[in-house]
């Protein structure tokens, strides 16, 4: 009896301490990004503060940081990355900074002529509101959700992304284009419902998640990028793949989107289509012929040069951010695969050198190759969600 006592005894012991192990190579990890982000992104401010101006990185062109205006859809990534920094490090210069760049945006709330105003505002003065619960940070976030409510299509019921005489180059005729990116822009129409009570918004929301589930994906649960609606009729008209490689392959990033936008969807609504829906993409994605072993994928599911396609970090980052929420609703093997991405965006394969890839965090990242735009760079989103990432994680792995 003694010497099973002593048996089982050494046998907890002894996973106690691989528990412990794994639980501090974690933190470890979570720690090294973050000491490098302080560093890296720290150059990026530095540049920006000398300059006198308010700049806004987006990524790196000819070796050069390419900076953008404020109506440009990525303006709200490197703001909100300051208010992740700040929360990752409680450091008050972030906080400092974050207030400087974010209210910079103000005048987007007014912006009518696409649905990226959510993108914008939310990342920006979404979390600008839960760091400080600043007010007047609600009142920006209200009108923001006001301007997009003006491109709510109600016969198709969803939020028009493009106008009809807009979208990529050389792309036209259009009547109502809807991209599963426009997925994300709900989370802004669901914090105004709480911020107001009006459930207009949260209608809104509510109905193109719905119209999206129900034409957006194929029997595979791979999704388009764009689908184009008649908004006087109602129904679909085409169904495009913009940014990917053709109509029916799946562009790794509007994977993303849609893992993440319905993530947050079902967090909202506790719909459970939504979830089951996020289980559907997962289990396209994660057995995949096509999804590489360290679960960084290519540019398009079926691109046709692979193994000889660029990678998207960008996809990845936005992968693994949706399932660490994914991961608290009851699944925890979601978690499991999310620690795998971030491991490997965390690798010299994809996280720069200290003072190189134009002071961004992640390497390797694809805007849209059939355009020829954005093709293996940096990208301030890619960065947004990796941090978004190792925040989540942080607080999951909390004692």
């Amino acid at each position: 009896m003694k010497t099973n006592l002593l048996t089982i005894g050494l046998g907890l012991l002894l996973l106690s301490a691989c528990n412990s192990t794994s639980k501090n190579v974690q933190t470890d990890l979570i720690a090294d990004n973050v000491a490098f982000a302080e560093k890296q992104i720290g150059h990026q401010v530095k540049l920006i503060e000398e300059s006198g101006k308010i700049l806004n990185p987006r990524t790196v062109k000819n070796d050069k940081i390419q900076y953008v205006p404020i109506d440009d859809w990525t303006s709200g990534f490197f703001p909100g990355s300051m208010w992740y920094m700040y929360e990752l490090t409680g450091n008050e210069k972030w906080k400092n900074l974050g207030t400087k760049y974010t209210e910079d945006l103000d005048s987007v709330k007014f912006l009518t002529w696409h649905h990226d105003v959510g993108f914008m505002i939310n990342t920006s003065y979404g979390n600008a509101y839960k760091a400080t619960k600043n007010e007047a940070y609600k009142d920006v976030m209200i009108q923001a959700a006001k301007s997009l409510a003006t491109r709510f299509r109600p016969t198709p019921g969803v939020i028009q992304s493009w106008d009809e005489d807009r979208g990529w180059q050389g792309t036209r005729g259009w009547m109502c284009p809807v991209i599963i990116d426009n997925m994300m822009n709900l989370e802004l129409f669901f914090e105004v419902t709480r911020f107001t009570g009006d459930s207009s918004f949260y209608k809104m929301a509510v109905s193109h998640a719905d119209v999206t589930l129900e034409n957006h994906f194929r029997d595979d649960y791979s999704c388009y990028h764009v689908i184009d609606y008649d908004k006087i009729k109602g129904g679909v008209r085409h169904k495009h793949t913009a940014q990917g490689y053709a109509h029916e392959s799946a562009w790794a990033r509007g994977q993303a989107w849609a893992i993440y936008g319905f993530a947050v969807c079902y967090r909202e609504t506790k719909d459970p289509r939504y979830l089951e829906l996020t289980d559907k993409i997962y289990n396209y994605l994660f057995t995949h012929k096509n999804m590489p072993e360290d679960l960084v994928p290519y540019w398009d599911f079926d691109a046709p040069n692979i193994p000889n396609e660029p990678r998207d970090a960008s996809a990845a980052a936005i992968i693994a951010s949706a399932l660490y929420e994914l991961s608290t609703f009851g699944k925890p093997e979601y978690k499991e695969t999310a620690d795998k991405i971030v491991a490997s965006l965390s690798s010299p394969a994809y996280r720069a050198l200290l003072g190189t890839n134009g002071n961004f965090l992640l390497m390797h990242s694809v805007g849209s190759i059939p355009h020829g735009h954005e093709i293996d760079v940096p990208l301030n989103y890619a960065d947004y969600y990796f941090l978004e990432a190792l925040l989540r994680k942080k607080e999951i792995e909390k004692p």
